[in-house]
């Protein structure tokens, strides 16, 4: 009888899969109704479904919503399945076919300097439509660990669970600010003194490139900062003359300086921070394209 009931239930339902998905990627019930076209009760329903087939929650909804161990395995599967459906596709054209969707966590600074170069083509060619989450470099993994993205890029060198991880080269970053801030809160250059009482940017709570440059110096005390989210107003503040900050060398810090808008706290100094492709292993044809797209970048 077991056996029976198995093979009318199959022990997976796609519908159900693609609800946890797209309630993780939207951040609640409500959105994702308007995502599917459905509505919030039967979003809620179909994750009940889900959880009663796999006898235990997917989902932790307070005080966050993200997902329960299991639920990040299902999300996980998810991902892949999607790719390798899209691979089915290009052999039988007859399926239904829709855009190839790929969600990946980036780093800001990535985004706004290589990465269109990098992944355009591609996408152009296959018709890949991109979800971005931007992330620091150091959490970005913790995104694919989660079952929320397909693939990241960070700046951990070691691998997940069923991922691969390619090392694509190294960032340049330099402590830029313009010159009358270095006159007034560097005279002598940089100092534990200076650096306990001189603003810095910080692009976020989970930015740890401006403590990596400081204990370069052997500083690890506390500093003042500004907390700026966002690349283009991360050097607008730099800019300013509000604090000085670590602006990647590729296509912004050379420019800025050969500008003469902003100059180095420490001239010939730099912070390099490496930057790894980590990817769902057996995700399918197109992932792999993307990825033999990004080996071929030269970051410097």
């Amino acid at each position: 009888m077991a056996s029976a009931k198995n093979s009318e239930n199959p022990m997976l339902d796609y519908k159900l899969l693609q609800a946890l998905a797209t309630v993780i990627e939207c951040g609640g019930f409500e959105r994702a109704g308007d995502a599917m076209g459905l509505s919030q009760s039967a979003v809620s329903q179909r994750i009940k479904s889900l959880e009663v087939r796999l006898g235990q929650p997917v989902l932790i909804r307070h005080p966050e919503l993200h997902p329960t161990p299991a639920g990040q395995r299902l999300l996980n599967h998810y991902q892949q399945v999607q790719l390798l459906e899209r691979d089915l596709r290009t052999t039988l054209p007859t399926l239904e076919e829709s855009a190839p969707r790929l969600r990946i966590a980036i780093n800001a600074d990535s985004l706004v300097t290589w990465w269109a170069d990098a992944v355009g083509e591609l996408c152009r060619t296959e018709g890949l439509l991109l979800d971005l989450v931007v992330e620091d470099q150091d959490v970005g993994l913790k995104r694919l660990r989660d079952g929320d993205v397909a693939a990241c890029l960070c700046a951990s060198p070691q691998p997940i669970a069923g991922a691969r991880c390619i090392p694509l080269g190294e960032m340049a970053y330099h402590p830029l600010a313009t010159s009358d801030y270095i006159a007034c809160h560097f005279p002598h250059g940089p100092s534990a003194d200076a650096f306990a009482q001189a603003p810095a940017i910080v692009f976020g709570p989970h930015d740890q490139l401006q403590h990596r440059f400081l204990a370069q110096y052997g500083y690890h005390g506390s500093f003042p900062y500004h907390l700026c989210p966002s690349s283009e107003g991360f050097v607008r503040l730099a800019l300013a003359g509000m604090g000085y900050g670590m602006i990647p060398r590729m296509m912004q810090a050379d420019a800025l300086m050969a500008e003469g808008k902003l100059a180095s706290i420490a001239p010939g100094e730099s912070l390099s921070v490496p930057l790894y492709w980590h990817f769902w292993r057996h995700s399918g044809a197109l992932l792999e394209r993307l990825t033999h797209a990004l080996a071929e970048v030269s970051l410097k």
